[in-house]
């Protein structure tokens, strides 16, 4: 066996391993994206659409933009809300402002 066939046995053999730590790499950084990132917005959407899901008429919410209301009338993704003690304050919006639901007691 001369020099040239040893040197060519010691790169293949060494970009083999390179390639095996590099897919490991590829893995490791697909299992953090998944569990830190994809994973926990999963959840709050879950979480977000459970509550819009669980929405009545007489429920107190808290809007996106801050200001409370109680639930009047729903439609599929529609909400009437009346803010304050003015009955007359009475504002169509969308479901998705919603950022907090208190059930009627």
């Amino acid at each position: 066996m001369d020099l040239s066939g040893v040197l060519l046995a010691a790169q293949t053999g060494q970009a083999g391993g390179s390639m095996t730590i590099l897919i490991v790499y590829v893995v490791i950084f697909a299992a953090f994206a998944y569990f830190f990132m994809m994973r926990p917005q999963k959840k709050e959407r879950d979480r977000v659409k459970a509550m819009l899901d669980s929405l009545a008429t007489g429920d107190t919410i808290l809007t996106t933009s801050g200001f409370y209301g109680i639930v009047i009338d729903m439609d599929e993704d529609t909400v009437v809300v009346e803010f304050g003690s003015d009955k007359h304050c009475r504002i169509p919006m969308q479901k998705s402002a919603i950022a907090q639901v208190e059930k009627a007691e």
